[in-house]
């Protein structure tokens, strides 16, 4: 062969080699974020549409019901992506016919106390129009003995007969004589809160005396409660999803501490019902805080002071991450990073009327590529604080972008000896183990969308396995949340249809768990989302799917089927495709 086409057939060599080089490349942008699915489960040519029936008015006015939205569309990224902020949050009305709530127990010693009580108080005419039994099995009744809910019990025929509400004497009086009662908030003080006559001299008097202190030293007083931090397991605060029936199901698969919902200061200090709510515990919680929110330091001083006094929690956890607007703006989560010498009055005066510890949630800083935390470990030391969580993100990054641990790890240094534990990305238990390893200085994990997605990740991550679990376990998992919902929030229609909200809301998170017997390469990472795929069986290929509409199917199979006008809408739009 001569050198002329010896040195053509090498260009052409290279020229493949290149062009397969590209291609590849080209394949891996693609797939770039998205999991490995086994290809026998992968659905080819999936055709995504919008679940019309469970999005707003508003949104369906810009959007082709026919069509799914194309990339070249502007309104898709405004309806399809972020926070539904103005989704509508009445998912039910109660209706009128509903009892009132002094004739419960169908006996003839009850009455109304109210003139103009707007319920039904025939209790032959509501029993007539209640609606079918959900179950014929109540299981608040079946472990205390007593429904609560009485008449008004959507599991009624197992202790309702000849209307009245039937008490079974021997289980409720070992319920009673067993029943750990965690302290909540008196009437007597609630009142107080309204009518602004709580005696708040004791926080008052402490933030004085700090703030007239310009030159801020370190706080001598310690909490004289202490807590072993290390290594431990901290299921995140979590808004709206992180509620009391979650956070018994996360610690039944091993979580070691666990902490509220973020209660807004403004509203506790006001004696708001739904806002004090978010601070009762469970008696399976026993390392459980409270985390708060405010900007100034009266109000976090006084919420301070207002939990110590009535409420059961081991520590109290103040938040400087939330990065919604509504509070940022405001001056408080986040927005409390960017003022320093506030901040520090703050945790000062709450350690100072504060008999637990008090601990921190920050986020690395406000701004990308701006990271102010490091600058306020010093302080955060200085004002007693007992932990301090990073949340390795921006507030501006929000979720995307990968938590920076190597930060975190830094952060931890220099708060030595005050304990720090890392929030973001855990999702297996090869995450957890490989962050202690690389990360040495840093005490423990909190995990939050991991919990969200797989509650069992505590579990892994102590047995150090993947569970590779199966639909039907994954369905005794939603039915024992439902069964703990009608506990905590009733058994009646407004328990109900309450614990389907919330179910629901989880159910938003739960479809990104993709089934390790799928995976073609485990563990599954939690900023990679799946390529359309069906399950193993048609529960399965239910769970998986992104389609709101699907979510309210599962709640039927758990809670019957759904009122008239009932609409749901889960918090991120992205949610609504099926």
């Amino acid at each position: 062969m001569s050198s002329t086409n010896e040195d053509l057939v090498s260009l052409n060599e290279e020229t493949n080699t290149t062009v397969d080089n590209i291609v590849t490349s080209i394949v891996k942008e693609e797939n770039k974020g998205i999991a490995c699915i086994k290809k026998e489960y992968i659905i080819e040519r999936h055709v995504p549409k919008l679940a019309i029936n469970c999005i707003s008015e508003s949104d369906k006015n810009q959007l082709n019901e026919d069509e799914p939205p194309s990339k070249k569309q502007k309104c898709s990224k405004s309806v399809l992506k972020g926070q539904n902020k103005s989704r509508n949050s009445t998912y039910y009305q109660i209706p009128q016919e509903h009892l009132c709530s002094n004739l419960v127990d169908g006996s003839e010693k009850d009455s109304c106390v109210y003139d103009k009580c707007k319920f039904l108080h025939n209790v032959t005419e509501y029993l007539d129009k209640k609606p079918d039994d959900i179950d014929k099995t109540c299981y608040v009744y079946s472990i205390k003995g007593r429904c609560p809910r009485g008449l008004t019990c959507r599991y009624g025929s197992s202790h309702i007969e000849s209307g009245k509400n039937i008490i079974d004497q021997t289980k409720y009086e070992m319920w009673i004589k067993n029943e750990t009662n965690c302290r909540t908030l008196s009437k007597e003080n609630m009142l107080k809160l309204r009518k602004k006559l709580y005696n708040f001299t004791k926080s008052e008097e402490a933030v004085k005396k700090i703030d007239k202190n310009k030159d801020l030293g370190p706080l001598i007083e310690e909490s004289p409660k202490k807590i072993n931090w290390k290594n431990k397991l901290y299921l995140a605060p979590l808004t709206t999803v992180g509620n009391l029936p979650f956070r018994r199901i996360c610690k039944e698969f091993g979580a070691d501490i666990t902490c509220s919902e973020m209660v807004l200061s403004s509203s506790l200090l006001q004696g708001h019902n739904q806002e004090w709510a978010l601070t009762k515990r469970h008696e399976t919680e026993d390392i459980f805080g409270i985390q708060v929110c405010g900007n100034n330091p009266y109000m976090l001083a006084k919420s301070a002071q207002v939990l110590q006094e009535n409420v059961d929690m081991d520590f109290l956890d103040l938040n400087l991450g939330c990065p919604l607007d509504q509070i940022y703006k405001q001056g408080a989560g986040s927005g409390l990073l960017l003022r320093s010498k506030k901040l520090e009055v703050c945790l000062k005066s709450m350690r100072t009327v504060l008999d637990v510890p008090l601990t921190v949630k920050t986020r690395s800083g406000v701004n990308k590529d701006q990271n102010v935390a490091h600058d306020l470990i010093p302080m955060f030391k200085d004002s007693g604080v007992s932990l301090i969580t990073v949340h390795g993100r921006s507030r501006d990054q929000r979720y995307t972008k990968m938590a920076d641990w190597n930060y975190v790890n830094e952060c931890a240094k220099l708060a030595s000896p005050v304990q720090v534990f890392s929030s973001g990305d855990i999702m297996s238990y090869e995450d957890y183990v490989d962050s202690k390893l690389q990360f040495p200085d840093i005490t423990g994990a909190m995990i939050g969308r991991g919990a969200l997605i797989k509650p069992w990740i505590f579990k892994e991550l102590k047995e150090n396995c993947h569970w590779d679990i199966s639909s039907n376990e994954r369905l005794e998992i939603l039915k024992k949340y439902v069964k703990y919902g009608l506990e905590h929030w009733g058994s009646d229609t407004r328990g109900v249809e309450t614990t389907r909200k919330f179910l629901l809301e989880w159910l938003s998170f739960c479809y990104r768990y993709i089934p390790v017997g799928i995976l073609e390469r485990v563990p599954q990472k939690v900023n990679e989302r799946p390529p359309h795929y069906k399950g193993r069986d048609d529960l399965e290929t239910l769970m998986a799917s992104g389609n709101c509409a699907d979510w309210i199917e599962i709640s039927k199979m758990l809670l019957g089927p759904v009122p008239n006008g009932f609409q749901f809408l889960p918090k991120h739009k992205a949610n609504s495709w099926k």
